[in-house]
């Protein structure tokens, strides 16, 4: 009966935890990508019923504050609340049309195979397992890829990706006993790590306002209501209240130049 080494034993523990814990963060990876493409679709949806909405209405309030400026060209005040109402339009904007909104597909739901797929390169390829400079480079570059392929459902590039990688020469471990211990050492030293900057990620993320309000329209849907087109009719009725004030604040300010001239006493218009 051959007994192992002290080192050997050593050695098997830390490549069982090593591997426990590559599935662990293959796990972990996998539902951060998962989370940050259902985000990235539910903000499309959001620009689209009730965000361009939010930057029409900034817009009319901007020419609203710009009007009133017409009206005390002295106030300050006004003039500074004019400025920043136009920046904030001006952002609005920007933002509603950043993106193809138009072409976003608003469900998320990847195929079993590509979770497979992910899960099984990400477990390989994950830069975290690198042991020196170069190799995590190019690994990073491998996992920009992954990631990239699956929050598109690309399939055949998943599956070139795991093919391509399968057979590469990295994963072919070697060396005396005490150098690969070292290694496994170092490895899962590197995955604990990642895994508490997941983690880290995940917080910030649920902290943050577009997943509390994606929370809150899901909670509204399990009761059969949805929130934002509840949203988007409420921007809509501020919409039409906006654009009478304008329109009162425009005819004011026209009636103001034509008439001023004749010294007549316009102040009622207004």
């Amino acid at each position: 009966m051959n007994l192992l080494a002290p080192e050997e034993i050593e050695l098997n523990k830390k490549r069982a935890a090593l591997e426990r814990l590559k599935d662990r963060l293959a796990t972990r990876e996998e539902e951060m990508a998962d989370l940050r493409a259902e985000l990235e679709q539910f903000e499309a949806k959001y620009t689209m019923e009730v965000g361009r909405l939010y930057s029409e209405l900034d817009g009319i309030e901007a020419q609203i504050a710009e009007e009133e400026v017409r009206i005390h060209p002295e106030d300050e005040e006004i003039r500074r609340k004019a400025e920043e109402a136009r920046k904030r339009a001006e952002e609005s904007a920007a933002q509603a049309e950043a993106g193809d909104w138009e072409n976003c597909s608003f469900r998320w739901q990847p195929t079993i195979e590509a979770k497979k797929a992910y899960h099984k390169l990400a477990r390989l390829i994950h830069p975290d397992l690198a042991l020196d400079d170069d190799e995590r480079d190019r690994r990073h570059e491998l996992m920009a890829k992954l990631n990239d392929a699956y929050s598109v459902g690309d399939q055949n590039q998943l599956n070139e990706l795991v093919e391509e990688y399968r057979d590469s020469p990295d994963l072919v471990a070697g060396d005396s006993i005490g150098d690969q211990l070292i290694r496994a050492i170092r490895q899962i030293s590197q995955v604990k790590g990642r895994l508490r900057k997941l983690k880290e990620e995940r917080n910030l993320i649920e902290l943050s306002e577009l997943f509390v309000l994606r929370e809150k329209v899901t909670a509204e849907m399990r009761e059969g209501r949805n929130l934002l087109k509840q949203m988007a009719a409420r921007t809509r009725t501020h919409i039409i209240k906006a654009e009478r004030r304008l329109n009162n604040l425009q005819g004011a300010n026209a009636a103001a130049e034509s008439t001023e001239r004749f010294g007549l006493d316009i102040s009622a218009l207004r």
